[in-house]
């Protein structure tokens, strides 16, 4: 907690909260002639350091709750598939980057359920919006969740999924198959294996065996295997393909070219 807290104070120092330190510095640093000229650069000061450290305490609360929310989540919650059944604008930026709020599907072993999010748009997101599926972790008895971006980029083919089998002397890549790579990413998950750049699994015999059984059945039949989506796409009335157009504006995801082509097309199908 104290290394996050020093993180969090230093990103507030960088952010601008420097302003305070530095005037208390420069009081004390002045003669106590032209200290009676300034009391004001104490007291401005001493407020804005103490309001400094107070964001830097509350940024670190804050990590560290959703630092273990993410943990209990990956311990003990569901890795499921979630279909954006909407997207729309919140008319707030924060870093110059959009929030926006999306209509979730959540749906998995023994639970199904509507929800929204309100999430951080940007270019690296963009494909997963446009994807309409997001990799969540849910808890089936809360329906608390959390939106899990690099499972979801590696779902929605964003990053290359190839996997090299020895005993076949072969490469298999399973980009973009949404239905294999859930089953494997729920198999790493399972066994407490962390999702990173390269995965080895020649020491786990048993999850080595289950993985290849996905890998070579999804194979077996690619064409399926890449045309099948996780979801039947949904129908959408005109009013939530124009809003959704917007979003993808909005999150930089299509041009503003883009934009006015296919909204004329949307509004000519009317």
């Amino acid at each position: 907690m104290f290394g996050r807290y020093l993180r969090s104070q230093l990103v507030v120092l960088l952010c601008g909260g420097l302003v305070g330190p530095i005037f208390v510095i420069v009081y004390f640093a002045l003669g106590p002639a032209e200290r009676e000229e300034i009391p004001w650069m104490f007291y401005v000061g001493l407020a804005l350091t103490v309001s400094d450290v107070v964001i830097a305490v509350a940024l670190a609360r804050h990590g560290a709750k959703a630092a273990a929310k993410t943990a209990t989540l990956e311990r003990n919650g569901v890795l499921a598939l979630a279909r954006i059944t909407g997207m729309s604008e919140t008319g707030t930026r924060i870093n110059g980057r959009p929030l926006i709020k999306l209509g979730l599907r959540i749906e998995g072993p023994g639970f199904a359920f509507d929800t929204q999010d309100r999430v951080l748009a940007g270019v690296t997101r963009a494909g997963n919006f446009n994807a309409r599926r997001l990799a969540v972790l849910v808890d089936p008895a809360t329906h608390e969740h959390q939106i899990d971006w690099e499972r979801s980029a590696l779902v929605n083919g964003l990053v290359p999924a190839k996997f090299s089998l020895a005993e076949d002397g072969r490469t298999y890549d399973l980009s973009g198959q949404a239905g294999p790579l859930m089953e494997i990413l729920q198999l790493l998950k399972a066994n407490g294996v962390p999702l990173n750049g390269m995965m080895d699994v020649r020491s786990r015999p048993e999850l080595r065996q289950q993985i290849q059984a996905v890998v070579r059945r999804a194979a077996a039949r690619p064409a399926a295997g890449a045309a099948s989506p996780a979801f039947p796409p949904p129908e959408r009335s005109a009013a939530q393909r124009l809003e959704e157009l917007e979003a993808l504006r909005t999150t930089g995801a299509i041009t503003d070219d883009e934009y006015a082509a296919k909204r004329r097309q949307i509004i000519s199908e009317i």
